[in-house]
């Protein structure tokens, strides 16, 4: 039976000994009546907010949670945009745990109608970026849970492998997750401090010159150091601001690119369904099962023989290896005047042995090369474009660089003279391709 707002108001002074309660209220959380709650104001002008397990399921959470907002200290706090309750105190009801936290103003937004654009799905992205980039000490100067990357991997793997133990888990998820598993370039990345799965309704804002911010963030109890993606799993419930809120995260992270987060997000979000079917057939719950079972045979039909690692696109490291293994082109002496800094030695290479080859077909342009002139063409859009407005894409456009004029043919005694200058033109372009 759920307590009464005003049970929970007077624990609150068991709680706060020099408090006064002048007025209680109940308190609405959407945690699927894991808790029972009221919101109280205090003689001081403060108003809290009380919790207690409704079950005894739900302690150890709140228990994370106390030990997770006293990680939260006053310096940590200050490297938020946003808020975090702050603990105020706690008691005992009855045998079970009550615990007293400031208040937070704000409204919340469910993820399926979370709008996409500037607002609520960038201003998401910074606060889960702001998370992440907290120092690791935060958690470890509490104790808190922290998982390397082998050990997140070794979560998944255990966990698909109790779920398939159900013998009710459809052989095409188990095959999908096992592949997943088992895809090394799925589990490159770098650890950091995450709240262990929040969604968007843990998530306060406020409108701030009529956007919506977030301005409180109220689940701490998953703070731990583990793989920042499992704080991106609910984007999959977000299909209208999904891309926004990784853009803007992304934008306003300082760590290293993580090209497969997003991947293992959906891995994660999929896996929830498996938690629930062990969930229910570890405690003999037929009715949990059978949910489990709609739910995850829904997964199997809508994913299909679609992959949760797709095709990576060409790396790096791909890439100068497989300029390693392609033929060097026999590359023409051209005039080697600088006529912009941005330039890619390769691509320059190639443009001059088009440049060459064109030469015997458009003998109209070989001789403008042989006067020295370079022709550029005109954008349409720039010709119209106000006098001094340009489009900054010098460092991403193809230049044109001017054939090396032909030598005239040279008398006997001046032969050895064009040689010389055939060999230092050439050493020009040499060392202006090494840089």
């Amino acid at each position: 039976m759920a307590r009464s707002p005003l049970t929970l108001a007077a624990s609150v002074t068991s709680a706060l000994p020099r408090a006064g309660v002048v007025g209680v209220g109940a308190l609405t959380e959407g945690t699927t009546g894991r808790y029972d709650s009221a919101v109280a104001d205090l003689d001081d002008g403060r108003r809290v907010v009380v919790r207690v397990p409704a079950d005894a399921d739900a302690d150890p959470e709140l228990s994370a949670q106390v030990r997770a907002l006293r990680a939260l200290t006053p310096g940590v706090r200050a490297l938020l945009p946003f808020r975090a309750p702050e603990l105020l105190g706690e008691a005992g009801l009855g045998g079970a745990r009550v615990v007293v936290v400031d208040f937070l103003p704000g409204y919340r937004v469910d993820a399926a109608h979370l709008p996409p654009g500037r607002g609520a799905a960038t201003s998401v992205g910074s606060a889960l970026a702001a998370v992440h980039a907290l120092p690791s000490s935060v958690v470890r100067a509490e104790g808190l849970p922290a998982r390397t990357t082998s050990q997140v991997r070794a979560d998944v793997v255990r966990l698909v492998d109790r779920a398939a133990a159900t013998r009710r888990l459809p052989v095409r998820l188990e095959s999908r997750w096992r592949t997943a598993a088992d895809a090394d370039e799925l589990w490159r990345f770098e650890s950091a401090v995450v709240l262990g799965g929040v969604g968007a309704a843990s998530f306060l804002f406020e409108d701030v010159d009529d956007v919506p911010t977030v301005t409180g963030l109220l689940e701490w109890h998953g703070l731990s150091i583990g793989d920042p993606a499992v704080d991106l799993q609910w984007l999959a419930s977000a299909p209208a601001a999904a891309d926004d809120v990784y853009a803007a995260y992304v934008a306003s992270s300082g760590r290293a690119p993580d090209a497969r987060a997003r991947e293992r997000a959906r891995l994660y979000a999929e896996l929830e369904f498996a938690k629930w079917l062990v969930h229910g057939h570890e405690i003999g719950r037929d009715d949990i099962v059978s949910d489990a079972v709609e739910l995850l045979d829904s997964l199997a039909a809508g994913v299909a023989d679609d992959k949760i690692v797709t095709d990576a696109a060409l790396g790096v490291d791909d890439a100068i290896a497989l300029l390693d293994r392609t033929p060097d082109a026999a590359a023409p002496a051209v005039d080697t005047s600088m006529h912009t800094d941005a330039y890619d030695p390769e691509e320059l290479a190639q443009w001059v042995a088009d440049e060459s080859e064109d030469e015997d077909d458009e003998p109209a342009a070989s001789q403008a090369s042989a006067t020295g002139a370079v022709s550029h063409d005109i954008d349409p859009a720039e010709a119209s474009a106000p006098e001094g407005l340009f489009h900054d894409d010098t460092s991403t456009a193809p230049i044109e660089l001017p054939t090396a004029p032909r030598l005239p043919v040279q008398p006997a005694d001046d032969a050895d003279a064009a040689a010389d200058a055939e060999r230092a033109s050439e050493a020009a372009l040499r060392r202006w391709m090494a840089d």
